[in-house]
């Protein structure tokens, strides 16, 4: 699958390829049906992409013309370095792209991205039960060793 892989940046024309992913990634993490998010927050993170004033920004991998996987990522001020640190936050590749590079030419462009933005440190979390991501994530990177906590209020 990779010789006709292209990881790229996400296009306003992208949006109705993009979607389904975007659907099929929350529907991973139970945020389907009654959980679904709300069209409001899935029109808000689409037009950060765009915006110039927002740290956000998406790549998409595309194949003989359909998009198979995205990943959107963040960069963020820290404490302890001057440059940048990049959070990526979302990951998905559709069921029939699955275990053929795909997530890994995605995290690939992260880590691109981020060296040419300056950022030191490339991050992320998984949920403890996806552990089919977690074998190619241990491959490209080390397990920090934190825990996440976190507090709806």
């Amino acid at each position: 699958m990779t010789e006709d892989l292209s990881i790229r940046p996400v296009v306003r024309s992208d949006y109705e390829r993009w979607l389904p992913l975007w659907e099929g990634y929350n529907a991973f993490y139970g945020r389907s049906g009654e959980a679904a998010l709300t069209p409001d927050i899935t029109l808000m993170t689409w037009s950060r992409f765009f915006d110039a004033y927002e740290p956000m920004y998406a790549l998409v991998a595309e194949s003989k013309g359909r998009l198979i996987g995205l990943t959107h990522y963040i960069f963020h001020r820290s404490t302890i370095s001057i440059q940048p640190n990049c959070y990526l936050q979302d990951l998905f590749i559709n069921d029939a792209a699955r275990g053929k590079g795909v997530g890994q030419a995605l995290i690939n462009g992260v880590f691109e991205a981020a060296r040419r933005a300056g950022s030191p440190r490339v991050y992320w979390l998984t949920h403890e039960s996806n552990i089919k991501a977690m074998r190619l994530y241990d491959k490209v990177a080390q397990k920090s060793g934190f825990v996440m906590y976190k507090m709806m209020i």
